[in-house]
């Protein structure tokens, strides 16, 4: 018996389905909403079952950097991570992913991206509430006694490599790097974790596997939570170049087609339109001012922040409310003034020479990859203020800008 290729579509579909369900059943606790103090009710309710919210009664602030890969977002992730009262996450919807539909690409159909949705914005909102218990439930082998060596980047985040979590370092070890983090601290305890998020006044999460800030809405809305979105935008023809970089073997067409100055017949043209739209449709959202964004949504281009990184880093944390304490600005200074150390060469490294690496892409790409890239994001480069070239020798020529002087201000 032969089985038609749609019903196979929805057989797979079903089945990812249930395996979301089976998880969201065995470690979800029931959703009740305790009355939230009021001159009217004080002393009045009970949330003793609910220990969330006697952690978020001094109003943790809950950081969501939204941005999509190659945009500079494990930068925007460290100017948060560093300072001593936030606990940061890097990128833990990667395990969503992994779990739920390992085959992913850069370019999603809409029903994974439904399904990655649904998932995410329920582990976000634990993660927030420093459940870290949920996200076992998505991490491959499962944790055994709330143990693991398998979180994703667990060495971007310095309180998962700080004491009670780790003990391999002191008090006086500011600046512990990635793989020595991985290398020194035992498998990771979740429990010690939760505690360390716990103990932390504000939570940062990094994420790229979220399309656009409507998808979040149910999120921000949550009145149990107190989130300010940042969302991080970059020049696609930045991202485009990133991304042929780095993924090599997802966007090898592209880079024939940059060696050769011929555009393959089966280049995935969506690993590019994708972004576009993605970036027209959230800023679209965010310019708009919807009610349910209001003192939550704050817009930074990436462009602005290699130029002048002190200076828009106090942007954001004035956004944000938060003071802004002496280890960020000197892993700023330390980090943003280019280097020849072996960190500064990794693909997903920080340290670098954040204004030349801004607009470098215009000596890598080639002019008729970028007129493509001009055609099909037009809107979206106008939007955020991205001027256009007519030539090779305009692309060329690094003493002019393509980046606007434009305020984006955040929507308070």
């Amino acid at each position: 018996m032969q089985c038609s290729w749609k019903a196979v579509i929805l057989l797979a579909l079903a089945s990812i389905a249930i395996q979301y369900t089976a998880i969201r059943t065995l470690t979800s606790k029931p959703f009740q909403l305790c009355p939230l103090p009021s001159p009217q009710n004080l002393g009045g309710g009970s949330c003793d079952d609910y220990p969330y919210f006697s952690i978020n009664a001094t109003r943790k602030t809950h950081i969501l950097v939204l941005a999509t890969t190659r945009s500079g977002s494990s930068f925007v992730g460290q100017l948060l991570n560093q300072h001593q009262e936030v606990f940061y996450l890097f990128e833990p919807l990667y395990h969503v992913q992994t779990t739920l539909i390992p085959r992913l690409s850069h370019s999603p159909n809409a029903a994974d991206r439904r399904v990655m949705l649904g998932a995410s914005r329920d582990l976000l909102r634990s993660l927030y509430d420093c459940d870290l218990y949920f996200l076992e439930s998505y991490i491959k082998p499962i944790p055994t006694n709330h143990t693991t060596d398998k979180l994703f980047r667990r060495g971007a985040s310095r309180a998962l490599c700080q004491q009670p979590v780790c003990n391999a370092f002191g008090p006086s070890d500011v600046n512990v790097e990635e793989g020595d983090c991985v290398k020194k601290c035992a498998a990771l305890n979740m429990t010690l974790a939760t505690e360390a998020c716990r103990e932390k006044r504000h939570v940062a999460i990094k994420i790229v596997r979220v399309p656009e800030i409507g998808d979040l809405r149910a999120l921000v809305e949550d009145p149990r939570l107190n989130i300010k979105v940042i969302q991080l935008v970059r020049d696609p023809r930045g991202i485009l170049s990133s991304r042929i970089e780095t993924f090599r073997d997802a966007y090898r067409l592209w880079r024939i087609w940059r060696a050769t100055g011929r555009r393959p017949y089966n280049l995935d043209l969506s690993q590019l339109t994708v972004v576009c739209e993605d970036f027209l449709s959230s800023v679209s959202t965010g310019f708009s001012h919807p009610y349910w964004l209001k003192g939550k949504y704050m817009l930074v281009r990436y462009e602005d922040l290699a130029r002048n990184p002190l200076q828009k880093t106090k942007e954001i944390y004035d956004y944000l409310g938060l003071p802004l304490d002496k280890n960020v600005e000197d892993w700023i200074h330390a980090n943003t003034r280019g280097s020849n150390e072996p960190s500064a060469k990794h693909k997903f490294g920080t340290v670098r020479d954040s204004a030349a690496n801004a607009e470098s892409w215009r000596l890598k790409l080639s002019y008729d990859m970028v007129e493509y890239t001009q055609t099909v994001c037009q809107k979206v480069l106008y939007q955020l203020g991205y001027k256009t070239v007519k030539s090779v020798d305009e692309l060329r020529n690094m003493s002019l800008s393509l980046v606007q002087d434009k305020t984006f201000v955040p929507f308070l």
